[in-house]
């Protein structure tokens, strides 16, 4: 075919189509399902903004409040555990108000709020701004409404101390494998009084019985405070610092992650300080030398297949982040572990 016949057959195909038409089965799919007409859909910055502008189903007390979903769209803001910068309360409310996360994820082949029934359930009732125990309480509560009905939570932090109630809800029955990136541990144990910081959830989880440390892996670890970390080694868990992962490649650790985690349930969680503070320097304990977002992403892609039981992102802290990167990065990673949940076995 010369030139000439090339711009020929384009000009017949592509002259008189509209935006939404497509000429391969799946660009139609996500067509179809993306555009009210061939040419016009959902302006991204109109309407109520919503967690990855799904449906609004704010829940009630009502014990039934959850039964026609699949995934629950969680916001958690509470920050009552952090050691340093505070302000992960207003990262729902952040990453609630970003456009244009989404809906199609090309690698995975992923359109999660059209292959499952998916809501933004609104925020964690809590009963007290003040208490870090008590939130600890209603975060448990919440969710295990959620685990009862048989939906898969997918949630936005708040601090990372909010993971560790949310595992007791998930893991009752059996307990989780976990993949978690971060630039800490957060096995460390009790400081000055405080028990349920959000440097030492996974210490409780797995001494409470709902997190297997021997089915758990944490990823781009780094920083000063190694030396507060001995209880991941000692429980078994499988760590992989920054610069081991530059090293390995991201193909080996995704293979390693596989292999840790192996077939059984698992919960994905992402501190938003494992990603470098050059992409995301809103958050409360960054640290210099993390993973890249595109790094993140191809670790998170290629854990496809895992029964992935629920999800977070936390540490958003959108004060500190005078670009909106760091809500922007945490809102996509957040879209990127909906699709592992939408692509989990039901």
């Amino acid at each position: 075919m010369n030139a000439n016949e090339k711009l020929a057959r384009l000009r017949e195909k592509y002259r008189n189509a509209k935006g939404g038409d497509a000429f391969n089965p799946e660009s139609q799919r996500v067509a179809d399902a993306l555009f009210s007409s061939s040419e016009q859909r959902k302006f991204p910055y109109a309407g109520i903004p919503t967690l990855l502008d799904a449906p609004y189903r704010p829940q009630s007390s009502e014990p039934d409040d959850f039964v026609d979903l699949d995934i629950a769209l969680v916001g958690v803001p509470m920050d009552l555990g952090v050691t340093n910068r505070s302000g992960a309360r207003f990262g729902p409310r952040a990453v609630r108000s970003l456009e244009r996360i989404g809906p199609y994820n090309h690698v995975l082949k992923c359109l999660p709020m059209s292959e499952r029934r998916v809501a933004d359930v609104g925020d964690v009732p809590f009963r007290s701004r003040y208490s870090l125990e008590q939130s600890i309480e209603d975060i448990e509560a919440f969710y295990i409404r959620i685990a009862g009905a048989g939906v898969r939570p997918v949630s936005i932090g708040g601090d990372h101390s909010v993971t560790y109630p949310i595992m007791k809800a998930l893991g009752r029955d059996r307990p989780l494998g976990m993949v978690h990136v971060d630039a800490h541990c957060d096995t460390g144990g009790e400081f000055e009084g405080a028990k349920f910081h959000h440097g030492g959830p996974f210490r409780h989880a797995v001494l409470d019985g709902v997190l297997d440390p021997e089915r758990s892996v944490q990823i781009g670890i780094r920083g000063p405070t190694e030396f507060l970390w001995d209880f991941s080694y000692d429980a078994g868990m499988t760590v992989i610092h920054a610069e081991e992962f530059q090293s390995m490649g991201v193909e080996a650790v995704i293979a390693k992650a596989l292999d840790v985690v192996g077939d059984g349930p698992v919960y994905v969680t992402i501190d938003v300080d494992g990603i470098d503070p050059a992409f995301t320097p809103g958050t409360g304990t960054p640290e210099v030398g993390g993973l890249t977002p595109r790094e993140v992403q191809a670790l998170l892609r290629g854990l496809k297949g895992l029964d992935v039981v629920g999800a977070d992102v936390v540490e958003v802290a959108p004060q500190y982040d005078a670009t909106t990167n760091t809500v922007q990065v945490g809102a996509q990673m957040l879209f990127e572990v909906l699709c592992l949940v939408a692509l989990s076995r039901f």
